[in-house]
């Protein structure tokens, strides 16, 4: 079977189908290819904080552009994906990293992002149940948490609703470039063709860009993620350290979700798992944060697969060797929240040609002398 379009993208996380919903609301005639689900990896394995607080300042126009979905989400994917402003309180555990909070103060200034400062007494004061070792807070009240397995779904759902073609188990085993068109063929046969390619792959991004001789460091990287059994209901924000070490949010429902460490995996396959001494670990760093989670339970506990470059930030904008090819791949583990706004982005470049956000610090090459 042979199809043609105006669009192919390879990727369903939540990027790629929002990059698929904007191009299809505009007239262009879409086909997103996914290896497995959609959202089954990075996009819907991940801890579901919806930050901006603590990006790196190129991220943060991007973030901030997001955000502004996130609040019309239910608008957007025509239900509720369970998004909640709670605010992102960042928390520092020694004078270096209050420090570094009270750096990053100018930082979210200069980009409209409001924060508030919390040092001892005042943390301790608004947050009682937090352990002694917190010395500082930066709570960033825009910010919140969603369900990320309802992100993607939810996106690829509106998008075939506008008329794109969304194709999950749709492995991707050769492309090509003609001189004026892509040419894919999957796994089961299925021959697709088009102007434009955006690849959107994750971690697999890196693969597609070297076929088109654009090579970068990426790496894999295996979230290690748990749950608690339900208890009462305590944290309201949704809480990071400087380092990032650990995270952790609480559902109204009261189970408490824990991000810490990695765990291990094999893209090849692909497979990846948690390891319990790291979530034995991550259980131990939760605690000395709130240390009312004492003998609460773990009940489950997962991992996926995303993409790591060196300098934790993505690849995003046009190919330096291949006409017709963009891409945004590589979020080094913090992609959930910027994903409404990638696709919006990427539906801008491809049918306008530019976009109002600066991306030239994610420019692919950056890599091109390594």
């Amino acid at each position: 079977m042979n199809i043609a379009c105006d669009v192919l993208i390879q990727g369903g996380g939540g990027a790629g189908c929002s990059t698929a919903l904007h191009l299809a609301r505009r007239g262009a005639r879409v086909v997103l290819l996914e290896r497995g689900a959609v959202g089954g990896q990075a996009s819907g394995v991940n801890y579901g904080g919806v930050r901006q607080q603590g990006r790196h300042p190129a991220e943060l126009p991007i973030a901030r552009r997001s955000h502004e979905l996130w609040r019309r989400m239910p608008e957007l994917v025509g239900h509720d994906i369970e998004f909640v402003q709670t605010g992102h309180l960042k928390l520092a555990r020694n004078a270096e990293e209050e420090a570094t909070l009270v750096a990053y103060l100018d930082v979210a200034r200069d980009h409209g992002l409001p924060l508030r400062m919390l040092h001892r007494e005042q943390v301790h004061r608004e947050y009682p149940w937090l352990g002694e070792t917190v010395v500082a807070g930066s709570l960033a009240p825009e910010d919140g948490c969603a369900n990320p397995r309802l992100l993607a779904p939810s996106l690829a759902h509106a998008a075939r609703a506008a008329g794109a073609d969304i194709r999950e188990h749709a492995e991707v085993l050769e492309a090509t470039h003609d001189g004026s068109r892509f040419q894919l063929t999957t796994r089961a046969g299925l021959r697709l063709s088009a102007p434009v390619m955006v690849n959107m792959a994750g971690f697999w991004g890196g693969r597609v860009a070297a076929q088109f001789g654009e090579p970068v460091p990426i790496s894999a990287h295996s979230p290690n993620m748990f749950v608690t059994e339900p208890i009462p209901y305590f944290i309201r924000p949704n809480l990071g350290v400087v380092g990032g070490n650990v995270y952790l949010r609480q559902i109204p429902r009261g189970n408490i979700i824990v991000g810490a460490g990695h765990g291990e995996c094999d893209p090849a396959i692909p497979w990846s798992r948690p390891l319990p001494e790291v979530t034995l670990r991550g259980m131990q760093l939760a605690l000395a944060l709130a240390p009312a989670l004492a003998g609460a339970q773990v009940i489950r506990s997962w991992s996926g697969i995303d993409g790591d470059l060196p300098d934790k930030i993505p690849v995003i904008g046009p190919s330096r060797t291949t006409p017709g090819l963009w891409h945004a791949f590589g979020f080094s583990g913090h992609g959930f929240q910027l994903g409404p706004s990638i696709g919006a982005i990427m539906a801008e470049l491809v049918l306008d040609g530019r976009t109002d956000v600066p991306l030239e610090a994610f420019s692919i090459t950056r890599f091109s002398a390594s």
